[in-house]
């Protein structure tokens, strides 16, 4: 399954290949090798900070941070699509370790773009310097998740968390659940509401906080069903206080957000894919070589008509995620409505090919040692990461249907 390669750049080659080596050499063996890990209750246990050091190696863990600081610099015209195969060949190996590393890659893009200067040269040499140091982006809250996307821009839809600014110091009060790499990040991109009573466009406010930041507690590890190689958590704001120029942006947060969520939506859809990518080729595999019935399983002609359609979803899901990253790194007018799409058809097309996956392998397919269902768990998680699939689709509506289509929320007008 190797569609992509003819669509690359050298460059893109070149990294492509040294991400297939370090998931092949490194990941794959580690993951197998050690299935038990991503049970243990101990969230700091599940995966050695080795992976993330030989990931550093090969210059994947700091993809978005400017070249002066250290970054790798990618090519600006197809910055995305490169995000988009490195986060595949990461999510063929484990997706909770591409769930790590793409939250780095995203909130690195939003510091490059809106940190004011002096937070770059703080922060940036501090995550390029520590192997173990992760980002993450705290906009999700108890009370409002998926919800908060839709076309609703009104006082009833801000956030719960609030800033207020006293003296030379932002004081923030709220909570934030579901975040990526919550539980282990080193610095996050806290969202907050600065100006109650006005719509959420115009009230919410972003902020860069340190982890060790008086008043913030990391209180939780979400213990979720797949992906479970990176750590999210719930995280509590009690009277923490940020300098005055810890400030992001002011008024038009979520406004100035798509810089980290049109790439993200991309990665999302990639990774999704990689998940795919490695049910089929271990189904292949073992189609190929299991014998039942006194034939190989490939010679069953139910099972070679499943295998061609699992193969069929992943070339349908790897057109629409080319052609959605190239709208975002053209910035056509259509990126938003691709970007839904794409996270929309990955998810769904995605699970069933790991449904596949795991029905065709047989008793072996539910067997916790034999790695399938990981694959089948990892996939279901896709489904409501990066709003659920429901709420991305009344998005693609309203970027269809701007004037006709529904509010979803709130009081009918």
């Amino acid at each position: 399954m190797d569609m992509t390669d003819r669509r690359l750049s050298e460059e893109q080659r070149l990294m492509r290949r040294s991400c297939r080596a370090f998931v092949n050499d490194v990941v794959i063996p580690f993951i197998r090798a050690n299935w038990k890990r991503e049970w243990l209750m101990e969230p700091e246990q599940r995966l050695p900070r080795e992976i993330l050091e030989a990931a550093d190696r090969i210059g994947i863990r700091t993809l978005g941070v400017p070249e002066e600081f250290g970054g790798v610099q990618l090519e600006p015209a197809t910055e995305v699509q490169t995000f988009a195969v490195i986060a595949e060949e990461i999510a063929r190996g484990d997706s909770g370790l591409a769930d790590k590393l793409v939250q780095n890659w995203k909130v690195s893009v939003l510091l490059r773009n809106l940190a004011p200067r002096h937070l770059q040269e703080r922060w940036f040499p501090r995550l390029f310097g520590d192997p173990s140091f992760l980002l993450a982006h705290c906009l999700t809250e108890p009370r409002g998740a998926s919800d908060r996307w839709l076309p609703y821009n009104a006082p009833e839809a801000a956030m719960d968390t609030k800033a207020v600014l006293k003296g030379d110091e932002w004081v923030i009060n709220g909570r934030k659940q579901f975040i990526s790499n919550g539980y282990d990040a080193s610095l996050y991109a806290v969202y907050a509401n600065t100006k109650p009573g006005v719509g959420m466009l115009q009230g919410t406010s972003s902020f860069l906080v340190p982890r060790d930041t008086p008043g913030l507690t990391v209180s939780r590890c979400n213990e979720t069903m797949g992906g479970r190689f990176m750590n999210n958590g719930e995280i509590v704001f009690e009277d923490c206080r940020v300098p005055k120029d810890h400030l992001l942006v002011e008024g038009d947060a979520l406004g100035k957000a798509g810089i980290y969520f049109r790439p993200g939506k991309i990665i999302q859809a990639s990774k999704n894919l990689g998940v795919g990518v490695a049910a089929f080729e271990r189904t292949a595999e073992y189609v190929q070589n299991y014998v039942q019935g006194g034939r190989v399983l490939i010679k069953h002609q139910a099972v070679a008509l499943r295998l061609a359609d699992m193969a069929t979803k992943l070339s349908a899901v790897r057109a629409l995620l080319w052609e959605a990253a190239r709208a975002v790194d053209d910035g056509a007018a259509d990126a938003d409505q691709l970007c839904n799409m794409v996270k929309v058809f990955a998810s769904e097309e995605i699970f069933e090919v790991c449904k596949h996956a795991m029905e065709l392998h047989g008793g072996n397919g539910v067997m916790l040692d034999f790695g399938i269902e990981k694959l089948f768990r990892d996939a279901a998680v896709f489904l409501h990461m990066d709003a659920t699939v429901d709420i991305s689709r009344f998005k693609i509506v309203k970027a269809m249907f701007p004037h006709s289509a529904g509010a979803y929320a709130g009081p009918e007008k």
